[in-house]
């Protein structure tokens, strides 16, 4: 029997799957620049903080379990000069790829965000990071900019490309 995946809002209840989501993510690639994981008790907060605003913060489950994840917020937060420019993210554990479970999450997110009456949604992209540039380009995101040397992580730097879609 073949099981759909299934996707909903996500709840305060997943943080402890967001975590393991992102643990490898953190620990061996550079999909995240960062190296410092979040602790269940932040992915809550962060589920509750971007439901609360109306932002969309989606899971994807496959038999039960959730293994993927997509949500935006704005881009350079705390600026109102963007608030109509959002920043995603979408994971999905290593089992779930290859499955289009992340283009459907991303086209989730920018329903909402369109729904929202925003006006385009920005990617922060590892500069060397094809597959994810690749998924981009097949979802009509353009390179809008390249910062060289923007990042550091694993004794190097890494260039952040910035991809952007018009809603």
């Amino acid at each position: 029997m073949t099981h759909h995946p299934h996707l909903r809002d996500a709840t305060v209840d997943d943080a402890p799957a967001l975590k393991a989501i992102m643990a490898p993510v953190i620990a061996g690639s550079t999909a995240s620049f960062s190296s410092v994981e979040r602790d269940v008790a932040d992915w809550a907060a962060m589920v509750t903080d971007r439901l609360a605003r109306g932002r969309a913060f989606y899971v994807a489950e496959l038999e039960g379990e959730v293994v993927g994840y997509a949500t935006y917020d704005q881009f350079r937060p705390g600026n109102n000069g963007y608030r109509f420019t959002m920043e995603h993210s979408v994971y999905l554990n290593d089992a779930a790829q290859g499955r289009g479970l992340g283009r459907v999450l991303m086209l989730m997110v920018e329903e909402h965000a369109r729904e929202a009456g925003l006006h385009s949604m920005i990617g922060a992209i590892d500069g060397d990071n094809a597959a994810s540039i690749a998924f981009h380009k097949a979802l009509g995101y353009k390179e809008a900019g390249r910062v060289p040397q923007a990042g550091f992580k694993f004794e190097r730097w890494l260039d952040v490309l910035f991809m952007q879609k018009f809603l």
